[in-house]
């Protein structure tokens, strides 16, 4: 009798370990991100381009999600850049696409997307692509549109190596 359940407990261990689904790598994503010593690289080459060419700007880091990582604000760069600077970061972020797609749509009447909670469609915000991934964006705002841009895709050039 004793062998009997035994013998029970092993097949019902054996049918258990079989029949339960398994955590394997294959299931996680490697993922990459930006690390602090990147979020530090991307801000001083941003300011560098800032300070060459003289634009008062700030300049803010996220990561994929649109979460703020990083921020600079350059002596003399106004107020209202913080904010600025910040919601182009995350629209880059979280749409995955340069902030000038959508400023370029809505120019063209497609007035759609400032109904969009969160989008800011203004040039100067860059996705940071890796792989094909968004593992975080850049934004920059105080200069025009186009100089905000330039200083963003500095920074990720100088940064990123793909």
């Amino acid at each position: 009798m004793r062998l009997t359940r035994l013998f029970a407990a092993a097949v019902t261990v054996v049918t258990l370990a079989v029949a339960t689904p398994r955590v394997s790598a294959a299931q996680l994503a490697d993922t990459k991100m930006l690390t602090a010593d990147a979020v530090k690289s991307l801000l001083a080459s941003a300011e560098a381009t800032a300070k060459q060419n003289k634009w008062n700007v700030s300049i803010a880091v996220t990561d994929a999600a649109g979460d703020l990582l990083g921020f600079l604000k350059l002596d003399n760069a106004s107020t209202g850049t913080v904010q600025i600077a910040q919601g182009k970061a995350r629209t880059a972020a979280r749409f995955g696409r340069p902030t000038k797609v959508y400023a370029d749509r809505i120019l063209a009447d497609t007035l759609t997307f400032l109904s969009v909670d969160g989008l800011v469609a203004l040039q100067g915000g860059l996705p940071i692509l890796v792989g094909g991934k968004v593992i975080g964006a850049v934004g920059v705002s105080g200069a025009t549109s186009a100089q905000d841009e330039q200083v963003a895709a500095t920074a990720i050039a100088a940064v990123i190596k793909l």
